[in-house]
């Protein structure tokens, strides 16, 4: 009986799970508790500014109570949570919804901190998927807190944006950060990717390969970093013309220095979402400045009376567009031209080989899906800068975004795709090898010691005895002369042939190089000056040698060395003692001086 009780129970199957998660308990914990402290830190950095700025106030409007639930309601807005204000002066509810973007970056950067340093191995050393979870948890404990804290206050945050946009941002931050701590790894995808790509036709499949998603993502990135970029500097231009302007703005608004702080503060919070507006400004939609108003490069619409704020002033007066207008057009292309440049490096990623470049198709449709990605982005990105800031009038606040993302697709797919073949073209041409110089020195610079070649000496020697006509060998008889013919009457007697260096007949082999020295050293032929109204020398050609004339021997001073008698040998050992003293004896005798003739 014992034993079917204890086979039936499901304790002993439940052990192995309780145990491991009793393992996993304190990393787990750990992560939690980092997830919180970021949290914390983030709302506490609020809190602290929120504060200075009520202490430094000569006008408080509520007391530090109400100050903190304010410091709650802007942490929650740096999450992209839209605001309800009640405090107005129509009592009617009117919401808040432009969200600084710099103060995003505040909380994106520690919850991606706090995941990053829970799974790095040198850290804690957690599991990525604890880490992520852990991290995730606290933060959005913490949130759940401020949120259920700022409810109370004049700022309220909505209950549906607070839970689209707290943990969508916090979520991407921290896997972000456990990519990072693991290396940045780059192994297959997901597979909630990889079932998801089954349900898309078979033609679209090969695009979402690792290195096709990677050229997608950069060249994408690039042309949405270039209208950005292109957009900040339309507004700091404006700005710089708009000095007067900005500066009369600070002083209508409040005439104590802690407000112009806060209001200083504000406006540089607000500068990316300025920077694209200014990109949706260059791409043709433009932004509008509540109901009824318009402003693009094309002309200006007024719109409802706004209170003076230093952003503002960069906006073009009402009106038609100018060339200072028109001149923001030069954006949208040089943003299509990053694009193609980025999908033709990866296209073609070797200068010169075509057998590791991509067709002409896919490259097109590479870059026409970096276009997408960059609209995509555009898209996103004017949808966090804009929103409303009231009722009525001021309902539709800022850039549309669907006009913004299709305005960005079409001009990034326009200039991007033929820029993206004619730069794979580009890096596919054969090129040309150009010979290599030798380097050039600077007057006082040091040159390198050239390298010796082995045997270069004998080498030398060797060519100049190719070069030079064959010696006459000794005891060979000298070679004979024709003998003149005899001159019989009528006929001219022929000259004396001599002997021309430069034909190969007359004293010198045919199988010698004439210039085999010259050759080798590869040396200019020198160039002999030459005076006007002078010839040059001729050499006249050497005597020719007589028939009757004895050989010259040049060894013929020496004495003949006496016979050895090698009856007993045979032949005769030149090493031999004796053989070796005769020789030196006689070496004595024809170097002995003779003595002095007498007088």
């Amino acid at each position: 009986m014992t034993q079917i009780t204890h086979r039936s129970s499901p304790l002993p199957r439940l052990r192995p799970l309780i145990e491991r998660v009793r393992d996993r308990s304190p990393g787990l914990a750990t992560c939690l508790f980092g997830g919180a402290v970021a949290a914390g830190l983030g709302l506490g950095s609020c809190a602290v500014l929120v504060m200075v700025l009520w202490i430094s106030s000569p006008y408080p409007d509520s007391g530090p109570s109400g100050a903190l639930h304010v410091a709650a309601a802007v942490w929650l807005l740096a999450h992209g949570t839209e605001l309800i204000r009640t405090d107005t002066l129509s009592g009617g509810p009117v919401p808040l919804g432009v969200t600084p973007m710099l103060l995003m970056a505040l909380p994106g950067w520690l919850a991606h901190r706090a995941a990053r340093d829970a799974a790095d191995p040198e850290e804690r050393g957690m599991a990525p998927r604890t880490a992520w979870c852990g991290v995730v948890g606290g933060y959005l404990l913490v949130g759940v807190a401020a949120t259920l804290y700022a409810a109370g206050g004049e700022l309220r945050p909505l209950w549906p944006s607070v839970v689209l946009h707290v943990p969508l941002l916090v979520g991407a931050a921290a896997a972000v950060g456990v990519w990072t701590a693991l290396g940045r790894p780059g192994g297959p995808l997901p597979l909630l990717v990889r079932v998801g790509l089954r349900a898309l036709p078979a033609a679209v499949r090969p695009f979402f390969v690792r290195r096709y998603v990677s050229a997608v993502t950069r060249a994408g990135a690039a042309g949405a970093v270039v209208l950005v970029g292109g957009g900040a500097l339309l507004v700091a231009f404006s700005l710089v013309l708009h000095g007067g302007l900005v500066r009369a703005s600070f002083a209508q608004v409040t005439d104590v220095w802690s407000g112009r702080f806060a209001v200083l503060l504000l406006a540089m919070a607000l500068v990316p979402n300025a920077a694209v507006w200014g990109a949706a400004f260059s791409l043709g939609p433009g932004f509008t400045l509540g109901a009824g108003s318009a402003v693009g490069p094309l002309g200006v619409t007024a719109g409802p009376l706004l209170p003076a704020f230093p952003l503002l002033a960069a906006v073009p007066e009402p009106g038609p567009g100018s060339p200072f207008t028109w001149a923001a057009g030069a954006v949208p292309p040089v943003a299509g031209l990053a694009v193609g440049w980025f999908t033709a490096r990866a296209a073609a990623p070797v200068l010169g080989q075509r057998e590791r470049a991509w067709t002409r198709r896919r490259t097109a449709l590479v870059a026409l899906v970096a276009a997408a990605l960059c609209g995509v982005i555009l898209a996103v990105l004017a949808a966090l800068a804009g929103g409303p800031l009231g009722v009525a009038a001021l309902a539709d606040f800022g850039p549309a975004w669907w006009l913004t993302g299709l305005a960005a697709l079409g001009w990034t797919g326009a200039v991007g795709v033929p820029g993206a073949l004619l730069g794979r073209a580009w890096r596919v041409r054969p090129r040309r090898v150009k010979p290599t110089r030798p380097p050039r020195f600077k007057r006082g610079q040091a040159k390198p010691p050239r390298a010796k070649q082995p045997g270069g000496v004998l080498r030398r020697l060797t060519l100049r005895r190719a070069a030079a006509p064959e010696a006459t060998t000794p005891g060979a008889p000298p070679p004979t002369a024709a003998p003149p013919a005899a001159a019989t009457p009528g006929t001219a007697q022929p000259a004396a042939a001599s002997p021309n260096p430069a034909s190969p007949g007359a004293g010198q082999p045919e199988s010698a190089p004439p210039k085999a020295r010259r050759a080798w050293l590869r040396l200019p032929k020198p160039r002999v000056p030459r005076l006007r109204g002078l010839r040059p020398r001729r050499q006249d050609p050497p005597p020719p040698v007589p028939a009757d004339a004895e050989p010259f021997e040049p060894y013929d001073f020496l004495p003949d060395a006496p016979a050895v008698d090698t009856a007993d040998w045979g032949v005769a050992d030149w090493h031999d003692e004796a053989s070796r003293e005769t020789r030196w004896a006689a070496l004595r005798d024809a170097t002995a001086k003779e003595p002095p003739p007498g007088p």
